[in-house]
């Protein structure tokens, strides 16, 4: 073939390959293109964007994460996110929703508790004993059982029968008559799914999702009752005296050892957080039924505050947010989880790597297969390469070739870029989550200024409240954390926790430190126990 044949030929293929990758680039990343009218006339052309060096686009993909997070900016957008709890605590129906727990506990509290732990993959049985603020909790036994795809598939009662089944495992290995006596064994129940709550210990069963067939047949039948009945084919005498939710249990288990502790965090796969507010700065529709003369002795109630669906038009985002949220099978409905948690932080990183290998050429300008899927860049990968101070990052490099098969290995540039990335992802999502945290604080802090003398006198009567004579101690609090992010992604509450001081201390000045992220491990199976304390003590008071 004619060498000028050639030569056209091969520009031909230059100009075919780099008119395919824009159209790419536009397919993943259409905000990319926003603002770009017919008046433009520079090509925006793959054969631009390839000219781009690693460093040159961790440096744009830094700007563009960091820019927001002035503590000014941060403050803005606090504000903004308070007058969303402020219009959610009068109508919503999806967040912000008061519970039955009205009372912390004081930290006297003794007793023997069951406490049941029901998550998307785990169940976990413990017996607890609870001896005082004084003394540390102590789990006499806990038993943790696999929820695979056959105990997903027990439709009905039949989930509740394999509960029962665990509960009597466990009680037998402890090796007393725990649940065989006279007197029932009081259960707690953490319940990571919807529910249609009617009373501390009781709610009508809602339809699960994530793959579980447990609600066929047994939506609308009383949750707590379900599970007795099973227990009780095995002649087991428990009685369910409480049912909370993650963001409760967190709450009640770390309030009984610190009774600063006023709210509560879970950020691991998903988010959200629960407060102590005053009863009367909340729509009294969003109540539903109550028990009679339940207004009279509860002035404070713990709020599911569903915080993950907060921040929509607030928080600002980069066109990978874009792209996460528009191919998101619920667009726009959890704002803030889609930026701050475990299940997306690994998938905005791997969003970044594919426009980086399009156009900067990294892994070589070729994408592993197995990271073209979407959600198939886990969070724990960048948690170790976030974690990773060595000059090879060789640990690194052999995970990421674990996880995904790479043409060829990937060089220390590329591994330096994605470490480069992952910090600056994770750091905006502990800033963003610090906004969030602020914001609710400092509603807290509003409708503690505002309270009467009157209002203070009736606190004083409600069990386990601190009522707080001086503005400087109302802005004190503790926040009960737990969930692999928060806890356990390297640096990620530390830097929260610096975003909150010095958010904290621009708002109100002299009140740095004044919000401590304190970790609550184990907090489901304690809380739930805790709530049975309140609950009991609770009754104790009403007879």
């Amino acid at each position: 073939m004619p060498a000028p044949l050639v030569k056209v030929l091969h520009r031909l293929q230059e100009l075919f390959q780099n008119v395919v990758a824009a159209l790419e680039t536009m397919i993943l990343f259409p905000s990319l293109f926003r603002g770009f009218g017919h008046k433009r006339r520079k090509p925006f052309l793959g054969a631009h964007w390839r000219r781009r060096s690693l460093d040159d686009f961790a440096g744009e993909v830094e700007t563009l994460f960091t820019t927001p997070l002035s503590t000014s900016k941060m403050l803005e957008m606090s504000e903004k996110i308070r007058l969303q709890f402020r219009h959610c605590l009068q109508t919503s129906p999806c967040n912000m929703l008061p519970s039955y727990t009205h009372s912390l506990p004081s930290g006297s509290e003794k007793g023997t508790y069951l406490a049941l732990d029901v998550g998307g993959s785990t169940f976990r049985v413990a017996l607890i004993e609870l001896h005082g603020r004084e003394e540390e909790m102590r789990i006499v036994r806990v038993a943790s059982s696999q929820i695979d795809n056959t105990v997903k598939l027990l439709e009905g009662t039949q989930f509740f029968d394999w509960m029962a089944g665990e509960i009597e495992k466990m009680l037998k290995d402890v090796g007393t008559d725990y649940g065989r006596g006279d007197v029932a064994l009081p259960i707690g129940l953490s319940w990571s799914f919807p529910i249609d709550q009617t009373s501390m210990s009781s709610g009508l069963v809602i339809h699960m999702g994530k793959g579980f067939h447990c609600s066929n047949g047994t939506v609308g039948q009383e949750l707590g009752q379900l599970l007795i009945d099973s227990c009780r084919k095995r002649s087991l005498n428990v009685e369910m005296a409480a049912i909370v939710n993650d963001s409760s249990a967190a709450l009640l288990s770390r309030a009984y050892v610190d009774p600063k502790t006023r709210m509560s965090l879970i950020l691991g796969t998903g988010t959200n957080m629960a407060i102590h507010f005053p009863v009367h700065e909340i729509g009294r529709s969003k109540f539903g039924v109550r028990p009679e003369g339940w207004f009279d002795y509860a002035k404070y109630v713990i709020v599911n505050t569903e915080l993950s669906m907060f921040g929509g038009s607030v928080l600002p985002m980069t066109r990978w947010d874009d792209v996460l949220n528009m191919t998101h099978l619920r667009p726009d409905y959890q704002p803030l989880e889609y930026m701050i948690t475990g299940r997306y932080l690994g998938e905005i990183v791997r969003l970044i790597m594919v426009e980086a290998v399009e156009t900067a050429k990294l892994f070589g300008g070729e994408l592993p297969h197995s990271m073209r899927e979407p959600y198939s860049f886990d969070t724990s990968i960048i948690a170790f390469l976030e974690d990773d101070s060595s000059a090879s990052l060789s640990a690194s490099a052999s995970l990421l070739q674990k996880e995904h098969t790479f043409p060829r290995c990937p060089s220390v540039e590329d591994l330096r870029f994605i470490r480069r990335v992952s910090q600056v992802v994770s750091r905006r999502a502990a800033a963003y989550l610090a906004t969030g945290i602020h914001s609710m604080w400092c509603l807290g802090n509003e409708v503690e200024s505002t309270s009467t003398e009157s209002g203070k006198d009736i606190l004083k009567e409600s069990p386990g409240i601190t009522v707080v004579e001086s503005e400087e101690a109302v802005k004190n609090v503790s926040i009960a954390c737990d969930g692999t992010v928060i806890n356990k992604y390297p640096g990620f509450r530390g830097n929260c926790q610096k975003y909150l001081d010095e958010l904290s201390e621009k708002s109100h000045p002299g009140s740095k430190s004044a919000i401590c992220l304190n970790p609550a491990p184990e907090s489901a199976i304690l809380g739930a126990a805790v709530a049975v304390a309140v609950a009991v003590a609770e009754k104790a008071e009403q007879r």
